[in-house]
């Protein structure tokens, strides 16, 4: 277990709860962390035989380790993927996948490289509800597709921050990693990385990166992308946490569909399909239709649907461990849908229409655009 925070403690109980599978090695900058972690661990195990370490390099080093699941903060996942894939693990890594779509790029190269089985932690694929829904819409049960709306989250904002002594226990340079040096504030580190751009990028990419998923599944659109992104967004004019908080994006794809990504004082949250015929709004609390005959419908086992009727995301990682199947949420998939995130950041913070080949993953004729499509490291850390 590689980041013991919210989602790493989360996925420690989570994986506890599976007969299969055994915590071998948890690690974690934050020491707090790691004995909070050991603490659930030493509750169902009843002994003290899991290690723990500070660095990543010390678990992925270890022979006796077969997977990781991997919970760190956005600028800290391409790093250790590359390097746990070359060492044939396998991965259940967390979304979004990348902090940059360079990143996202290197990271699915090397798993294809080095054949390891890989879940994105977009769990939303495991629920019912938007399995339900994006077999609808694919299976043209509201005609044809014309729009989809995604409703995220505003990004909260904080006042300027005095730098605070480093707490003991908290290996902060590590933290920091690749990312610019910035002196340590308690409302940088942890949960808040989320909402500063050296880290992360916003409810867009926090949020976003479930509901653009599920958009992309309907949509039929797993492994391609939007031709054009533009939009706007309001950013903080001081303060700590830097990204866009309200905020409107449109995409358009090839096949003339609109992609409507914004806040939920435009949309509401989840995901609705706008057909010719009707309408499909999935949420984590249901679904509804227009028609309401559509929560009728059922599917054969010839239909377009291609989906999965698999419940837990953590299972089926397990299950295609053994069989070296491929899982619910690849890496490919979690890719292309946060790709579409990261252009609508560039979009928002040069105020200008992005136009994206999907095919080559290229911006067109826009160099300083290009340049935002990877980030310079600090010294001592490459891919």
């Amino acid at each position: 277990m590689l980041g013991l925070g919210s989602m790493g403690l989360r996925h420690v109980k989570g994986f506890l709860q599976q007969y299969d599978c055994r915590i071998t090695v948890v690690c974690d900058v934050d020491a707090f962390r790691r004995k909070e972690a050991l603490q659930e661990i030493k509750q169902v195990y009843g002994d003290d035989g899991c290690a723990q370490f500070n660095d990543f390099r010390e678990l992925i080093a270890r022979r006796d380790v077969d997977a990781l699941c991997i919970s760190l903060p956005d600028h800290w996942h391409a790093i250790p993927v590359i390097m746990a894939a070359r060492a044939g693990k396998d991965i259940y890594g967390e979304k979004p996948l990348a902090l940059t779509i360079a990143e996202g790029r290197a990271m699915c190269d090397a798993v294809k490289r080095y054949g390891c089985v890989w879940q994105t932690g977009s769990w939303q694929r495991s629920t019912w509800q938007f399995q339900f829904g994006a077999e609808l819409v694919r299976n043209g049960r509201i005609g044809k597709l014309l729009k989809v709306e995604v409703g995220n989250p505003d990004t909260p904002t904080i006042g300027p921050q005095a730098p605070m002594p480093v707490p003991d226990g908290l290996d902060y340079e590590l933290w920091l990693g690749p990312a610019p040096w910035a002196p340590y504030t308690e409302k940088r580190v942890h949960w808040n990385f989320r909402w500063m751009y050296d880290y992360s990028g916003g409810q867009l990419t926090d949020n976003g990166a479930h509901d653009i998923d599920i958009a992309h599944w309907g949509m039929n659109c797993d492994y391609t992308g939007p031709v054009e992104v533009e939009g706007t967004g309001e950013f903080p004019t001081d303060g700590l946490w830097n990204t866009a908080g309200k905020h409107h994006l449109v995409c358009r794809y090839a096949n003339g569909v609109e992609l409507f990504i914004g806040d939920r004082s435009r949309y509401p949250g989840g995901v609705r399909w706008i057909g010719e015929r009707g309408w499909i709004h999935a949420t984590r609390s249901g679904i509804q239709t227009e028609p309401k005959s559509l929560l009728r419908e059922s599917f054969s086992a010839g239909s377009a649907r291609n989906l999965s009727d698999r419940q837990d995301h953590r299972r089926n990682f397990l299950d295609c461990i053994k069989t070296r199947a491929g899982t619910i949420a690849p890496i490919e998939v979690a890719h292309r849908s946060i790709t579409v995130a990261h252009l609508g950041n560039i979009a928002m913070l040069l105020g200008r229409k992005i136009r994206w080949n999907p095919d080559a993953e290229q911006i067109l004729d826009d160099p300083t655009a290009t340049a935002m499509l990877s980030r310079a490291y600090r010294e001592r850390w490459t891919l």
